[in-house]
């Protein structure tokens, strides 16, 4: 291995630790919590390293929301993929969708709530994001209904389920019946 390879693999392990401790910080405390020097103490590198590998708090969001994104797209395929007909692959889409937001609250905010830098929806935005949404087109797709355009029906479904993923965490809507929300979506909103 050259020089060259250790110090990128190097910078690449520095990277993923701060993204990791970022997120576990996060998770533990909320976003109020990490802040570059709090991130420093952990690690046990200095600021200007940290400053080196992102801009400051808003790309080290974005960073995490990267993650996520990637982490949900596969919960949301495998969910999909062990149901079997279309309206079970709908509702174990929107469980896993569900569940990845409630165990995940500080990186569903990275990825939602907060500004990581990330543009959605237009050409510049970043592989892991549109391979998630492309995870919920794929089941969603076949759901979709005559005459309906695939995307913007997931847009809608996937609107509904950032809905109530905010606010059941709000105490918004009763945890009880989670169940019976998601079976309404899916039958009411899904051509099954």
């Amino acid at each position: 291995m050259s020089v060259q390879e250790r110090k990128q693999r190097e910078r690449a392990d520095r990277e993923r630790l701060i993204v990791a401790t970022a997120r576990e910080l996060a998770e533990q405390q909320g976003w109020d919590a990490v802040t570059t020097r709090r991130l420093a103490e952990r690690i046990e590198y200095s600021q200007p390293v940290l400053y080196s590998h992102f801009k400051g708090k808003r790309e080290i969001i974005g960073a995490v929301a990267l993650e996520g994104a990637a982490e949900m797209a596969t919960a949301v395929r495998a969910a999909a993929a062990g149901a079997d007909g279309p309206r079970a692959r709908v509702a174990a889409l929107a469980h896993a969708y569900l569940d990845f937001a409630e165990r995940n609250p500080a990186v569903y905010d990275a990825m939602f709530q907060l500004d990581g830098g990330l543009a959605f929806a237009r050409e510049d935005t970043p592989e892991a994001l549109k391979d998630a949404f492309a995870a919920l087109l794929e089941t969603l797709a076949e759901v979709a209904g005559d005459g309906v355009q695939p995307g913007l029906f997931t847009e809608t479904f996937w609107a509904a389920l950032h809905g109530l993923a905010t606010l059941t965490r709000a105490g918004r809507l009763p945890a009880e019946y989670a169940q019976v929300r998601v079976e309404l979506l899916v039958d009411r909103l899904a051509v099954v």
